[in-house]
């Protein structure tokens, strides 16, 4: 049994929102993150700590960085753990400190205080280096089915996104925002990109292949930090936690063709103002402020502030799962008709989940 006293130094989840992975000071856990079950587990007995770890889709490759009150390794290695072999098959010795690490099938992308470098992960070697602006959260998003690669990462300006399409070997910059970008999600075709900045009132969605805004929602009307993007396998829905304890579900109200196709704003079934407030006097528009005919989230779901909670969507249709930086797990189903508070269908401690259960 785990200690209570264990701390989580970091949560990822995969690549297609099937698994999710917890940085430990003892050591590191993978779990299934729908039909909750442990799969992986290694724990050391002294300077255990893991600060940062990666798992490729669901094979047994897990890429760690040391860090944590006594770091395993240091803080600018990755670790590439087998856990099938129960051995390190290689590693990268760099000359940063490591801010993240995402996966591909074929490259390892490793993130840096003021660049990115992208690896084959076939032979270690390194395929493009890119430099951003400052980025101590290490935001970087990459595409998943498609081919090449599809990158997005802070620009070298304040509140600008770039996007790197190694396909058509285009790269284009958004201005996302006119703060500090603060969070990123993308769809795993690549096509489309949600954007939060540092003042966390906002959430935008674009299109990666023309940098056009395709929807603006609202979180909120005050600051907030917000942790974590992720958009539904549908593109349909997409869902943001903030340190103000609530997880927001949003309808996406564009097509989700397929990537190379265009993108356009569709209709959508009326939702009640109640799940879904959108001012309806458009004789106030330009009068009132930008807050009044805002698009706000349909559906809600009440967290501990100041947690710091992940999202993704279940494979259940309208299911959400939320895990916690606390080691809390929730499952939670919402009305896309009716909308507000969604029901909460599991709760527990996923590193405890027989004493917690309910």
């Amino acid at each position: 049994m785990t200690s209570p006293a264990a701390t989580i130094n970091h949560l990822s989840i995969n690549q297609d929102q099937g698994c999710f992975a917890v940085a430990l000071d003892t050591g590191f856990r993978a779990y299934n993150l729908d039909a909750f079950r442990q799969t992986m587990r290694r724990d050391f007995d002294s300077c255990g700590g893991i600060g940062l770890l990666s798992l490729l889709f669901r094979s047994s490759l897990v890429f760690l960085v040391g860090g944590g009150a006594q770091p395993r390794y240091p803080p600018n290695r990755v670790m590439i753990w087998d856990d099938q072999q129960n051995s390190f098959i290689g590693e990268l010795s760099l000359r940063s400190e490591v801010k993240n690490v995402k996966l591909r099938r074929d490259r390892i992308i490793v993130v840096f205080l003021h660049k990115i470098s992208v690896y084959n992960i076939s032979n270690l070697k390194v395929l493009d280096e890119i430099e951003t602006i400052e980025n101590p959260k290490g935001l970087c998003e990459v595409g998943q089915t498609v081919t090449p690669l599809v990158l997005v990462c802070p620009g070298l300006l304040k509140g600008q996104v770039r996007v790197e399409n190694y396909a058509c070997k285009r790269r284009k910059f958004i201005m996302a925002h006119a703060s500090q970008i603060a969070c990123l999600a993308m769809t795993p075709d690549g096509r489309f990109l949600a954007t939060a900045s540092s003042k966390g009132t906002l959430i935008r969605v674009f299109n990666t292949m023309d940098g056009s805004l395709l929807q603006e929602v609202r979180r909120g009307a005050d600051r907030a930090d917000i942790y974590s993007l992720a958009f539904s396998s549908n593109v349909k829905w997409l869902a943001a936690s903030s340190d103000k304890g609530t997880v927001h579900v949003f309808n996406l109200k564009f097509d989700s063709p397929s990537l190379g196709s265009t993108s356009t704003l569709t209709s959508q079934p009326d939702l009640s103002n109640k799940s879904s407030p959108i001012s309806t006097l458009p004789f106030f528009k330009g009068v009132l402020p930008k807050y009044f005919s805002s698009e706000w989230s349909v559906a809600q779901f009440r967290l501990r502030e100041g947690v710091r909670y992940l999202v993704a969507f279940g494979r259940e249709k309208n299911t959400v799962i939320i895990i916690g930086m606390d080691g809390s797990y929730y499952k939670c189903l919402f009305d896309p008709n009716e909308g507000g508070e969604m029901n909460q269908l599991e709760h527990f401690n996923f590193l405890k989940p027989e004493e917690e259960a309910c």
